[in-house]
């Protein structure tokens, strides 16, 4: 069983958004063991500099890499990783199961996105789609696709 944990900046305040992670979390169970771990974004200025925007990002890389789960194939989803359709991640998380990488951790960053040292580290980086998302609603793709794939995987009629 595969033991997947999202690792987000930035703690999830509406309530829509929550009902869906929430349902999304419970179809998850049957496939996987996942938890998605909140940690605290970085606050800014209304106008943060390059510089105070890079210190951020460094502070916010520097909790995460601390709460990586040994072991685990680090996926970063950032705007100018690799697009994958619905299928290409089905087959992605299944070829990691048959490598034996059954621990995955994806890591969604918060407003100003992740910093490099997390992008540079990870064994992929992913996008899902060139467009600009909310970080939340982010969360909440991410965890429909990752359903979805599971019901690729499994031949379920769930994809169309």
């Amino acid at each position: 069983m595969f033991n997947i944990k999202i690792l987000c900046v930035g703690k999830l305040k509406e309530k829509f958004f929550a009902d869906a992670v929430a349902e999304y979390l419970k179809r998850l169970g049957a496939y996987c063991r996942i938890e998605i771990e909140e940690l605290p974004e970085s606050r800014l200025t209304g106008a943060p500099s390059e510089a105070e925007i890079a210190a951020a990002l460094a502070r916010e890389a520097g909790s995460l890499k601390l709460r990586i789960p040994k072991d685990s194939l680090v996926i970063a989803m950032c705007i100018e990783g690799r697009e994958l359709d619905s299928k290409q991640l089905a087959d992605f998380i299944e070829l990691c199961g048959v490598k034996g990488k059954n621990r995955i951790c994806f890591i969604i960053g918060g407003s100003v996105g992740l910093d490099e040292s997390i992008k540079n580290e990870a064994a992929l980086k992913l996008s899902m789609s060139k467009m600009t998302f909310p970080h939340h609603l982010a969360r909440v793709m991410l965890l429909e696709q990752l359903y979805r794939g599971f019901k690729i995987s499994e031949g379920a009629k769930y994809h169309k």
